[in-house]
């Protein structure tokens, strides 16, 4: 019998997973019983989000690491398998970025998001390759964005400039769909499955403050409102479980719609 959604037993790496969305990921996954390690540069910052979540701390774990260095990556990764003697699931969610004008943006904010966006995660999937081709076993889930699928609606930005969506992040989100077929074609013959998680307009709280841009991005979705963190924290267990066993180089789309519209 296949025990579809539990992760018991699962080791779960996830990079980014304590920031708006990242940290609704890591409770999910460790509700269904994940050994879960989360790959940062803030451990402060990790401890301060966790602290208060009802979840098992036993299970929860720090691992510094920084994803713009191969050589921290692979460190990081190989200090986890010494501890659990194995890694299951790796979860691609954090990047970092800098700009946003469509027209004055400079090369060095450019290259710097395209690095943090989608080079991140090429040089994250280059790390676990050896431990898998080992196991001949392993998923991989990296994070895309809706803006790697459509082009902005800029009407909506009119009167939120500070809002507006960059070109870089949706060329490099682009980029990480096609890195997730390229890597599902090249590893499916060691038996690894890389898929895609796409979110929709998934606004932070803060952002959620501007009542008429969370109106506008409502309006866009065949839902009509936008996504709470733990909408999207199905589709990492799905892909993580063995639920999944048989899907490989797909994207998963959560975004209420809006990219069918």
């Amino acid at each position: 019998m296949v025990h579809t959604f539990d992760l018991k037993n699962k080791v779960v790496l996830l990079t980014g997973g304590y920031g708006h969305l990242g940290k609704a990921i890591a409770e999910s996954l460790l509700y269904h019983q994940a050994s879960l390690y989360i790959l940062g540069r803030d451990e402060a910052k990790f401890s301060k989000t966790f602290k208060a979540m009802d979840v098992d701390k036993s299970k929860l774990h720090f691992v510094n690491c920084d994803i713009s260095l191969s050589e921290n990556l692979n460190i990081a990764f190989q200090d986890v398998f010494d501890k659990e003697g194995r890694i299951d699931v790796l979860i691609n969610n954090a990047f970092y970025s800098k700009g946003q004008s469509p027209e004055t943006m400079t090369d060095d904010e450019w290259n710097y998001c395209i690095d943090g966006t989608l080079s991140s995660v090429f040089r994250s999937i280059k790390a676990i390759i050896p431990f898998y081709k080992k196991a001949q076993q392993g998923k991989i889930i990296n994070v895309s964005s809706m803006y790697g699928v459509v082009a902005p609606q800029f009407e909506i930005y009119d009167d939120f400039p500070q809002f507006l969506n960059p070109p870089h992040y949706g060329a490099a989100k682009a980029g990480v769909i096609q890195l997730t077929k390229y890597y599902a074609s090249y590893l499916g013959q060691y038996g690894v499955k890389v898929n895609t998680v796409t979110p929709g307009p998934f606004p932070s709280d803060l952002i959620q403050e501007t009542s008429g841009f969370v109106k506008a991005l409502e309006s866009n979705t065949c839902l009509n409102r936008i996504g709470k963190p733990e909408d999207l924290a199905g589709a990492f267990i799905f892909l993580a479980s063995d639920a999944s066993n048989f899907i490989t180089g797909q994207n998963i789309i959560v975004d209420g719609g809006w990219t069918i519209k």
